[in-house]
This record gives C-alpha cells, structure tokens and sequence, in this order.
C-alpha cells in the first residue's frame, strides 16, 4: 500500500528523516537520484553511448538530477547539463551534487536565458530536473522558456518528482507544464499525480524509495492510500472448498423501471460474477415476464407498481418474505424517481438493516432526505457519480471537482457509509476519514450501465462477508481492472457495459492465481516502488 501525501505532508517527512531519524539531508538525494539512474537505464537502456541532456534549476530538485546525471555518466553516457542561474547560487546539498560533477568534469552550462528554439535533436533522452513540487505560481521566465523547448523534443523526456509546471497538490498546470514520458517522483506519490490532467503529463509514474522507515509515516497520520494489486488480492473473499450456495451469500436487489430492465439486468448478473451464491431480483410485476428470461440464473420477485411501471411503496411489505431471505441488498438501478417509488425507497432505509449498496435512482429519491443516510442501522455503501452527488448535497459540480477528496470525506463521515465517488480515478472515502485511490479502469467505463455493474459487484463482495469498506475498494479495482481487459480486446469506442460482465471471471482467476501484474492486457499498475 503506498501513501499519497501533499506536498507539505512530503516536505515533512523529508524534514522528520532528517532531524529525528538523523539521516543527512545528502543521503536522501543520493538514494533518490541513484534509484532514478538506475530506473532510467532499465527502461531506456542501455545507456552506454547515449547522449543524455539534464535540465537543472538551482534547488533540490537540480541537485536530484547532477546525481542522476553523475551516476549515468558511469554507466557509459555522454551527459551534458544545463543550470538554470550561476553554479554558484546553489546552497545546500544540491550545491555539493554540483560539485561533484563539476570535479568530474562533466559539462555544466550556465543558462542566463534560453531561446524554445533551440534544437535538441542531438540529444538521446532529456531529463527535466528544473522545478520541481515547491512550485508557487504560474511558470515564466527561462523556465517556461526550457519547458517548451521540452515539449518540442521528439525523443523521450523523464521528469525527476514532478514534471515542472504540475502542481503536486491539485494536478494542474501552472501555465505550461512538461509532457514527460516518465516521472519519478521522490519518496510517495503527491495527492495531484492521482488526478486528471495530471496524469496526461507524467507518463509512467515510479517511486524512488528514500529508504525511510515506515513507521515515520505514523506520525503524519496519512489518510489517502493507493493499493497495490497484492493488497487487492488479500481482499478476495475466501471460497471454501466444501462451501454451497448458502455460503457465498445471497443478494436481493431492487432495481427496474418500464423502459430500464437492462440497469435490473446488469446489476443482478455482476452480483452473480462477483461469486455470490444466489441473487434475487424485486422487480416491478408487470416487467417480471421480461426480467426472467433475461436472467436465467437470477431468481425474481414481482412486487407492486405504481402507474408508470417502477417499485410502489406497497412492494416493500410484499417482498417481506425475500427481505427475510436476504445477506445484503442493493437498491437504486434504473428505479425511476417516482414519488411512490420515492417512498419506497424510504421504507427501505428506516424499515430494515441490512448491509446496503445504494446507487444511481436509489440515490436520486434521497435528495432532500440524507438525514435517512445518518441514521441508517446497517453498513452503507454509496456510489454516485458527480451528479447524482450534486442532487444529494446541493453542492455544485465545480465545488464538487475542486475538491473531490475533502467533500467524499466530509460526506462519508457525515452519512456514516462508506462513499465511492465514481471518476477519474474514482475516489472510495470511508468515514473514519481514510480516502482510497482506485487505480484501474478507462474512458470506455463512461457508458450507460456501467455503474449498475459496480453495484451488483459490491453487493457480491458484501455478501461473501467483506466488510463495507473492502467490498467498495475490490468491487471498483475489479470493475475497473474488467474494463481495461475489455478495452484491450475491443477498444474503448466500442465496448459496453455487458462487456464487463463477461470479463469478470477472467479478471477474478487472474487476480487470485497472481497473474495480473505480468500480462500485457493489464500493462503495469500505476506508481511502482523503485526499492
């Protein structure tokens, strides 16, 4: 698992390893640029015979690249660096790194200005080490100068932390801001490499490990978290070899309007990929007839309509005996917005207790009533997308944009549920206040029923015994993981939201065999640790 910190938080850090743990300040660059040189050569290399160009501003993270370059210098390539100022503007360790290049002999050139002009195509590979996280404000002056000229190369450029002009905390460009084809950032990943557009700008994201012990950390008390693929893997319910259907849990769903059996449909048959043992369906009775011939394996209950075809309020009392029968429920897909249907799902949440994922219209009938959401008995999990979470807090989606972490957090801690804001990267919030980072998934997850997949794939995991928390973390991993299979088959542009549903078990066997990380469909997980 590694920690997301903010800029502030790393700048801590740095300072606690020095002053408490009593690691030199030159250690620490040491390590990270040595790791950097080393990554660098790995998925570059070989370097020996290349020409390397090093951009270097007059702060640590030039010190970052002198030892970078030094240390590729020993490999065999012919480094050239620029500083951004005079050599003897440097303080601190990044001067000593200076220093030590300069006695090697290594070409160091002052820049006092730069023209973007400037053809670099003698140049193998460019490394940008100019900025980096300490950044305020928008980029002028020879750097936005240098970061064009960056921008123009054709070969490949790696970004030493952050590539310069990114804010480390929001993700934004601050003016312009170097495409790299690789970032290797220092220590952890920022809290804005997780978000867009940030991610369009650092390429293939590593870690350089300082080496500092993780129980440095605790004192920090961090509160965002990207899992790794082991961690998703020790999540995975456990399948018992002398387990029946009883065993893995049964879920009743509510879902289904006239004219939305497919959100019914999708929701229910994820449930049963999840590994679930059995599935029951509360459907509106005049769709029953549809319903069961779409969904073979799944059990349905026609219940009482309202005049438009979704949920009556009187269904609730009439599934009474399937509500008796049921692990977990799922509510919400394509359940309309009717008033009666409203009341219905009112009933649901102050007549039983059950562990609950709540999606899409299941959502949608609570605006006004999020009080019900506070006082529910049982464990919640809430899925909304941006909207449906604007029509449940009266926020606007810019504030909601903005400041994805602090609202899903606000609100997690307020409902007591657990909330998995759905986006890019999607954003599973619990309400001790920890904020997770879902690192799979692609543009072609953004097609109608979507969604309703990830609901029936949490209500699964709930039913085979995860608690709340871990059935959101593995239900959006797996949807999302599904979706760059599916993807890497069929394309974005075309593939839908059935798709998913019928990757899901190759998803899951891979996932649990420990296959996942070294096939090609599912390329490399996001932010690798360079130890």
């Amino acid at each position: 698992m590694e920690i997301v910190l903010t800029v502030e938080e790393m700048r801590e850090a740095d300072r606690m390893a020095m002053e408490e743990l009593q690691i030199p300040g030159l250690l620490l660059m040491e390590n990270a640029g040595l790791k950097s040189a080393q990554c660098i050569a790995d998925l570059f290399g070989p370097v020996a015979g290349q020409r390397v160009g090093i951009f270097c501003g007059k702060g640590n993270n030039g010190g970052d690249g002198f030892v970078i370059g030094r240390h590729l210098s020993r490999m065999g390539a012919e480094v050239h660096f620029w500083l951004t100022g005079k050599k003897d503007a440097l303080r601190g360790d990044a001067a000593v790194n200076l220093q030590i290049a300069d006695r090697m002999g290594l070409p160091i050139e002052e820049l006092e200005d730069w023209d973007p002009e400037t053809g670099l195509d003698a140049f193998d590979l460019l490394i940008d080490a100019l900025l980096g996280t300490g950044l305020k404000g928008e980029v002028r002056g020879i750097y936005a100068k240098i970061i064009e000229s960056l921008r123009r190369f054709g070969g490949p450029v790696v970004a030493v932390d952050i590539p310069s002009g990114l804010d480390g905390d929001t993700g934004q460009p601050l003016g312009t801001c170097v495409r790299a084809d690789l970032t290797i950032t220092m220590g952890n990943v920022k809290t804005g490499m997780m978000f867009y557009p940030a991610r369009n700008f650092i390429g293939e994201l590593y870690i350089a490990d300082l080496s500092v012990p993780e129980h440095m950390y605790d004192a920090l008390q961090p509160q965002k978290f990207l899992l790794s693929v082991d961690d998703y893997r020790e999540l995975l319910p456990p399948r018992p070899p002398d387990g029946y259907k009883n065993t893995f849990g049964k879920v009743l769903v509510f879902a289904g309007s006239t004219g939305l059996t497919g959100a019914a449909t999708m929701a229910s048959l994820s449930a049963l990929r999840s590994g679930a043992g059995m599935v029951f369906l509360g459907c509106p009775k005049s769709l029953n007839a549809i319903l069961e011939e779409k969904l073979t394996e799944v059990m349905t209950r026609p219940l009482p309509e309202t005049d438009t075809g979704s949920l009556a309020s009187e269904a609730f009392d009439a599934a009474e005996q399937v509500l008796g029968w049921a692990d977990v429920l799922a509510l919400g897909p394509g359940l309309s917005t009717h008033p009666d249907t409203r009341e219905f799902v009112r009933q649901v949440l102050t007549r039983q207790s059950r562990p609950m994922v709540i999606d899409a219209d299941g959502l949608n009938n609570l605006q006004g009533q999020t009080g019900l959401l506070a006082e529910y008995g049982g464990p919640l999990v809430l899925t909304p997308h941006p909207g449906e979470f604007a029509r449940l807090t009266g926020l606007k989606k810019p504030q909601i944009e903005q400041d994805r972490i602090g609202v899903a957090r606000r609100f997690a801690r307020e409902w007591r549920a657990v909330l998995l804001l759905k986006g890019a990267p999607s954003l599973i919030a619990a309400p001790e206040g920890d904020v997770f980072f879902n690192p799979t998934g692609n543009a072609g997850l953004a097609t109608a029923g979507s969604g309703d997949v990830l609901t029936g794939l949490i209500a699964g995991f709930l039913a085979q015994g995860l608690s709340a928390l871990h059935a959101a973390l593995l239900g959006a991993f797996v949807h999302g993981l599904a979706g760059d299979l599916a993807a890497f088959e069929l394309g974005q542009r075309g593939m839908i939201a059935g798709d998913l549903i019928d990757y899901i078990p190759d998803v899951l066997q891979d996932l649990e065999s420990g296959e996942v990380d070294p096939v090609e469909e599912y390329g490399r997980p996001y932010a690798v640790r360079l130890f």
